[in-house]
């Protein structure tokens, strides 16, 4: 089942701004009916209940204390090695060795993309930059497009509501002078059920008095 949606359609080229204080009226009057919790439409079904998993719910629900660091990774082993002294035991100078090895194989590898980037790095800048350009002026052509199709539409919208101006403002006259006409009747019909029950009370105590 759809949702029903109301649409209210605006004359802003016709009818004139409204005033401050109509502004604060018709707020006042919507703050007074609205109210603070709205509930949600019939038409929609009703939320279902989350379920998580324990290791999801550790992640949602867990206190605010700053998690810790991992430290699955040796970052010292990429680091400036400090010189051993000459009488190190050879499990010191074996892993003072392996992590010399990682770091030059490190820093030849930081080397060649450094000597990668300084050859080719400015062409692949290049061609990145046409890219994003050629994407900036397609969107931009886009936006243009957009633009255009607004304004015309908004134009086309004006020539619309000021065509019909002077109809709307008979049809608004007509009503006033209509609704003035019901009340000035009803009132007319009131003096003169008015009048009927003071005559015949009238008539009802002479037939009394008699």
């Amino acid at each position: 089942m759809s949702i029903r949606e109301e649409i209210f359609e605006s004359l802003p080229y016709i009818d004139p701004e409204p005033t401050e204080s109509q502004l604060a009226a018709a707020q006042s009057l919507i703050t007074a009916e609205l109210p603070p919790t709205q509930p949600p439409h019939p038409s929609l079904r009703p939320s279902p209940e989350p379920t998580f998993s324990p290791a999801i719910s550790s992640l949602l629900f867990q206190q605010t204390t700053p998690p810790t660091p991992l430290t699955a990774i040796d970052l010292t082993r990429y680091e400036e090695q400090d010189p051993l002294p000459p009488n190190a035991p050879l499990d010191a100078a074996l892993t003072s060795l392996s992590r010399a090895y990682a770091s030059a194989a490190y820093l030849s590898g930081r080397t060649t993309s450094l000597d990668l980037l300084s050859s080719h790095g400015k062409n692949a800048w290049l061609v990145a930059n046409w890219q994003l350009e050629s994407y900036l002026t397609i969107l931009e052509a886009e936006l243009a497009a957009a633009r255009a199709s607004v304004d015309r539409l908004a134009l086309e919208r004006r020539r619309a509501q000021d065509h019909v101006a002077a109809e709307m403002a008979g049809l608004e006259d007509a009503w006033k002078k209509g609704v003035a006409k019901t009340l000035e009747t009803e009132v007319a019909v009131e003096e003169v059920k008015r009048e009927i029950r003071e005559r015949m009370r009238a008539r009802g105590d002479v037939m009394n008095t008699e």
